[in-house]
């Protein structure tokens, strides 16, 4: 156990309109990763918040069945958060309306996202260079809907245009409830450190809440994230692939200055096998396979013999063959802590 720290319980509620969200700990919207299985996962062990994978303002109008997975949330932990991306404000607003329509209670704008694809339409955080037509996106969609909006930035579009205050102040005039930051710029992508003088910067500037996001990957660095930014709550990303239980973990450590146990052997596989069979119920097997393998490759990252196992793995066509390789794969790992 690590020694107790001299500020402990750091977690207060974060609201967002009439949503009190008692751990201010969320999961970060991630394309590909945060469907509904993995968010309801990650809600079940502590976080607060999970944001859906972001929709595109054009294919949720089309409603391509990609899409309408990506929005469904049967059954998920309220409030429901759905992220939208788009440049275009009557399409944005447009979008809204429809999550809206269809149960979401709270739209997440993405001027986040660096990847080129999302880039090169002009949304995502290009949009970070025009501020004239962030405000108007934002105003259309604030005034589209009547739940409550957020909006995820990065912090400038180059390390010589960090920008993010100033759009932090255009978010808070035009209503949006809560504000995300990566401590990165569009041109770092995922590269070099994040930095979080940016944010403490936007902290100082504006009322709304803050969430800090970018390489939290420890309860450590959580605890040192909030006490270097002041921000409101933090969102963790990559951290929680093939570790969901970081939620848990930095919240143990925030409230008591205690190192939370990690999980035991047996938990870790009783959660990957849950977790695989939740994706070929969601999916479908053979849509399920195939994300199952990313997920059992983070999970079996650090473990001994795990390089071999995911060479195996990611062969595997089905279902059930998938299921049992996972189980021998633990069987085995446990055999050899039996015999240590």
């Amino acid at each position: 156990m690590s020694p107790p720290i001299e500020k402990v319980n750091q977690l207060s509620p974060l609201k967002i309109g009439p949503y009190q969200i008692d751990n201010p700990i969320i999961l970060a919207p991630m394309a590909g990763v945060t469907d509904r299985p993995f968010r309801q996962l990650c809600k079940n062990l502590g976080a607060g918040l999970a944001v859906s994978e972001m929709v595109g303002a054009n294919s949720l109008l089309h409603g391509s069945e990609k899409t309408k997975r990506r929005a469904n949330h049967l059954g998920e932990t309220r409030p429901c958060s759905v992220q939208i991306v788009g440049a275009d404000p009557k399409m944005m607003a447009q979008a809204a309306k429809v999550n809206a329509d269809e149960g979401a209670e709270i739209i997440d704008i993405n001027m986040g996202c660096p990847a080129k694809k999302v880039c090169n339409t002009l949304s995502g955080s290009a949009l970070l260079k025009d501020e004239p037509l962030v405000s108007r996106i934002l105003e259309a969609v604030v005034n589209a809907v009547n739940i409550p909006v957020t909006l995820k930035i990065r912090t400038g579009w180059d390390p010589d245009h960090r920008n993010g205050v100033n759009i932090a102040q255009l978010a808070q005039n035009c209503g949006i409830q809560a504000l995300a930051i990566h401590g990165r710029t569009r041109s770092c992508m995922f590269k070099g450190e994040a930095e979080f003088d940016t944010i403490a910067a936007i902290k100082q500037a504006i009322q709304i809440p803050v969430i800090a996001n970018g390489d939290i990957l420890t309860p450590e660095k959580a605890r040192w994230v909030l006490e270097k930014t002041g921000a409101d709550a933090i969102m963790i990303g990559r951290g929680a692939q093939g570790r969901p239980w970081i939620f848990r973990e930095i919240i143990h450590y925030l409230q008591t200055g205690e190192t939370l146990t990690p999980p035991t052997r047996t938990e870790i596989h009783d959660l990957m096998i849950n977790h695989m069979k939740n994706l070929y119920a969601f999916y479908g097997d053979e849509r399920g396979v195939l994300i199952a393998r990313k997920h059992v490759s983070w999970y079996s990252k650090g473990q001994r013999h795990g390089g071999v196992f995911r060479n195996e793995f990611n062969q595997l066509t089905s279902a059930q063959a998938q299921l049992d390789a996972a189980q021998t794969f633990f069987e085995n790992l446990m055999e050899l802590d039996h015999h240590e």
